[in-house]
């Protein structure tokens, strides 16, 4: 059979949608929801595959920018909704469509495509490697304890109606945004995702709560949160689900902690996707019963490397050829001359000797700060071909702050 891969015309959204949906186990959406998905949907960067007029392959690219090192914005394809229908695969469907996907990106001329991974295993072969991590905690509040920084008792804390108070909340992650990287400056609608509170979606917790921490009338951070009630011969066992928790200073951070700490009824913190240098984690009393656990969020792939690594700073000043391989996007590959420090940098093709090798893929990993080179060249994926190089590049790609992805897209 042969697919056609082409962009998507907007009145076959719900079929293409529909084969979404069936390829991650066909429990259709809240209507809310869906009807949230269809608006935020671009279908002239959206494609899908059509065997005849079945839709067999979808993939989209929300239009992004993201956080780098040294604190720009940078254009990025967001890449989601990716499948594949269980009938054609292993026909070459995915591989047509993320060649036709990363050739528009370059024309959009955006240097970057970022993705969340179901599975990681599919998409490095494409040029994507594992760029920022999250961390996962179950906290034994009955076992652990805070310590607070000074500051914290003049944070007033309140309820608030989650929609209500979107608009203060969303200005407050904006605030933030500049400050790490891998975070994404959501455009308009992307913050109702979040207070979307379908009760399919609950798994037997409450409606979704929001509490404002506030220093002077101003709100400076927000928790928002389920508590699912339990109970146990011995009394409540409740478990609070924390969503979102963001603050813009110490005492802030550490109130809203310790509210959630507090709350009745309730023995544990279930708390994913969280930075994994966040702060509470040195708070603590018993690190060993927050249970922590750290897996993979966003896969970076650079569309264009010069431009893609001239849109960030380097924490030290670095003069490096990199050799780079890319089998998928071949005019990325060849040599490349980075020079750069922390207040800009330049990078162009050059004819001198590479001081290390590389793939776009390891790049992509590298690129915003969160993974070292010296470790990618540990495990074989890095060479160096100049003594000294790999040690002077590795520093300068490091980043002083974590890279984190808040957010699924």
């Amino acid at each position: 059979m042969r697919t056609d891969v082409r962009v998507l015309a907007a009145e076959n959204w719900d079929e293409w949608y529909d084969n979404l949906i069936r390829a991650f186990g066909g429990v259709p959406e809240p209507a809310e929801e869906r009807a949230l998905w269809r608006e935020l949907t671009e279908p002239d960067r959206a494609i899908g595959a059509w065997d005849g007029d079945l839709c067999v392959g979808t993939a989209g690219a929300f239009r992004f920018r993201l956080t780098v090192p040294g604190g720009s914005a940078v254009p990025a394809a967001g890449v989601t909704m990716v499948s594949v229908a269980a009938t054609h695969r292993r026909r070459g469907v995915l591989t047509s469509m993320m060649r036709r996907q990363l050739a528009d990106v370059r024309s959009w001329g955006e240097p970057l495509a970022v993705l969340t991974a179901s599975e990681p295993a599919i998409y490095g072969r494409f040029g994507y490697g594992a760029a920022t991590f999250h961390t996962n905690a179950e906290i034994d509040t009955t076992r652990v304890r805070l310590s607070v920084p000074e500051g914290t008792d003049d944070v007033r804390l309140r309820y608030a109606e989650p929609a209500d108070a979107l608009d203060v909340c969303e200005a407050v992650y904006a605030r933030l945004v500049a400050g790490r990287p891998g975070m994404v400056a959501r455009v308009p609608g992307w913050e109702r995702l979040w207070v979307l509170d379908p009760e399919s979606e609950r798994e037997g917790a409450s409606p979704l709560q929001c509490v404002l921490a506030e220093r002077d009338g101003e709100v400076v951070g927000y928790a928002r949160f389920r508590v699912k009630r339990d109970w146990e011969p011995a009394g409540p066992h409740g478990t609070v689900v924390a969503q979102d928790v963001d603050a813009l200073d110490p005492a802030a951070h550490a109130a809203l902690w310790q509210f959630l700490f507090g709350i009745d009824l309730t023995s544990r913190i279930d708390a994913r996707r969280r930075p994994v240098d966040e702060p509470w984690q040195y708070l603590v009393s018993d690190i060993r019963r927050c249970s922590l656990l750290v897996r993979d969020s966003l896969h970076v792939r650079l569309v264009d490397v010069g431009a893609a690594l001239e849109a960030r700073t380097y924490q030290t000043p670095v003069d490096v050829v990199l050799a780079v391989e890319d089998t998928f996007c071949p005019w990325n590959s060849g040599r490349w001359r980075l020079a750069g420090d922390p207040k800009g940098a330049s990078c162009a093709r050059t004819e001198d000797a590479a001081d290390l090798a590389l793939s776009v893929r390891e790049l992509g990993s590298a690129y915003l700060g969160g993974v070292s080179l010296d470790a990618l060249a540990a495990a074989g994926r890095v060479r160096e071909l100049r003594q000294g190089a790999l040690a002077e590049a590795s520093l300068a790609f490091a980043s002083t702050v974590a890279p984190w992805l808040p957010h699924g897209f």
